[in-house]
């Protein structure tokens, strides 16, 4: 579908907003799938090759369809500002809900185990790697990345010892910290933030601090996206951080530690 013109866009929310006819609401949803896609792919970039893209596009049309929804014309916000973050998040709840990353680690190391396997019986010795990259039918580049994920499955309870004396006597190992690992703590702390936001600030207010300090725009560019000035974006600024400040004095040491 080729890109509409900015009026026409414009016409097409309000026909929706005032109909909620379903061939309105296809169109504006072939109108955004480019942003859809374009998440998807920034996603995709950081999982393994073996997560087709399309299947994240899938679950990303969800989030848009969501999104056309609940968009509130009224706000003065790019519909493209406000749709991706649900795009993202509803594409990220789709790959925590199918659980990939440990059903590709442990068919990739069956398949190495099953290969030695047969090798050593038919060799009377372990086999080599270029041996059995030939056996399981892939280069020596893709061998090395299965390797790599086979050896990520060792998985060990943290009550027991890394390794064990003659004695009978254990010695405590040195865990290497997942980056990837959330801490109870910090979610906690995250919700109650999140939750203190709601309450003290308006949804402009909230996509001001969210465009600043994690997408990374300016006050200026800023200004652009909510169609206002890039003063009146930093007075905003300045009065969000001030109104916070106040809200945090009034909680409990103890919350703030």
């Amino acid at each position: 579908m080729p890109t509409m013109a900015e009026t026409d866009v414009r016409k097409l929310w309000n026909d929706y907003k005032r109909t909620r006819s379903e061939r309105a609401r296809d169109r504006l949803i072939e109108q955004y799938l480019p942003v859809v896609r374009f998440n998807a792919e920034r996603i995709h970039a950081k999982l393994p090759s073996e997560v087709d893209v399309e299947d994240l596009v899938s679950a990303g049309y969800f989030g848009l369809m969501d999104a056309i929804e609940s968009f509130d014309l009224g706000r003065g916000v790019k519909f493209e500002t406000y749709c991706s973050p649900r795009i993202r998040g509803a594409i990220l709840d789709e790959l925590r809900n199918l659980d990939w990353v440990p059903r590709l680690v442990r068919n990739r190391a069956a398949r190495i185990e099953q290969a030695t396997k047969s090798l050593q019986n038919q060799l009377g010795r372990l086999p080599n790697d270029d041996e059995l990259a030939r056996t399981i039918g892939v280069d020596k580049e893709e061998f090395g990345r299965i390797v790599r994920d086979a050896h990520a499955t060792g998985m060990l309870p943290l009550s027991r010892k890394m390794a064990e004396s003659s004695t009978g006597e254990g010695n405590d190992g040195d865990f290497l910290k997942d980056p990837r690992g959330v801490s109870p703590l910090d979610e906690a702390q995250k919700r109650d933030l999140r939750s203190m936001l709601k309450k003290c600030l308006d949804s402009v207010e909230q996509l001001v601090l969210v465009l600043y300090y994690f997408e990374g725009l300016t006050m200026k560019e800023i200004g652009v996206t909510l169609n206002l000035s890039e003063s009146r974006v930093s007075q905003m600024h300045s009065a969000i951080l001030e109104r916070l400040r106040r809200n945090l004095s009034n909680l409990p040491r103890e919350v703030l530690v």
